[in-house]
């Protein structure tokens, strides 16, 4: 869906352009654009290679077990439909812990695992369920507790600047998600027959 998305973005650009005589500007800006990504990409590999070791060497030392066990019994609070000893817990523990980090590429894969561990709990398969819900919505407002590596790359000292604002909007982006989530899913419009 999102390739289809991106393609009439393009698509609208070129005739736009076209039908503006402005055909020249969309080929300038998008090869600028192109450069552009490429040279943040490769400035972010650094930070990402930096950031990614860190997080290998916080899960040899132990240290996420430790972050893993600290959140246990909240994510048992927010999850109830999923047993305490589901290793969908586990991966939701340790993606819950890569995004308070800052290494939302490491989470990316822990959080595709929880979901899937999560939709074999699911009786309904073409539904999803409370806990994938909530899960998904702590997953996208997560709070930082360390600025992410993409934002350190990209403002390099300024970052430290918003610290105390990113740990501030973050956590308050989390509790509306979660106060969010845990209102619709007690409404009648949103509740699901899982007997199907």
């Amino acid at each position: 869906m999102l390739n289809y998305i991106w393609f009439g973005m393009m698509l609208i650009a070129v005739l736009v352009g076209t039908i503006t005589g402005n055909i020249d500007a969309v080929t300038e800006a998008a090869i600028n654009m192109a450069k552009t990504a490429v040279e943040i990409a490769i400035g972010l590999i650094g930070i990402m290679a930096l950031w990614l070791g860190t997080m290998k060497i916080a899960e040899d030392s132990g240290l996420i077990r430790i972050i893993a066990s600290a959140l246990r019994p909240i994510t048992i609070r927010l999850f109830p439909d999923v047993p305490v000893d589901h290793p969908a817990i586990g991966s939701i523990v340790l993606n819950m812990a890569a995004n308070i980090l800052g290494l939302g590429n490491a989470a990316t894969p822990l959080g595709l695992k929880a979901m899937e561990e999560l939709q074999e709990l699911n009786p309904n398969k073409d539904t999803a369920t409370n806990a994938m819900c909530t899960f998904l919505a702590i997953n996208t407002s997560s709070v930082q507790l360390i600025l992410p590596a993409t934002v350190v790359a990209l403002m390099g000292a300024a970052s430290s600047k918003i610290f105390i604002t990113t740990i501030f909007a973050t956590g308050l982006s989390t509790i509306a998600a979660i106060i969010a989530v845990k209102t619709l899913e007690k409404m009648d419009r949103f509740k699901v027959d899982r007997d199907k």
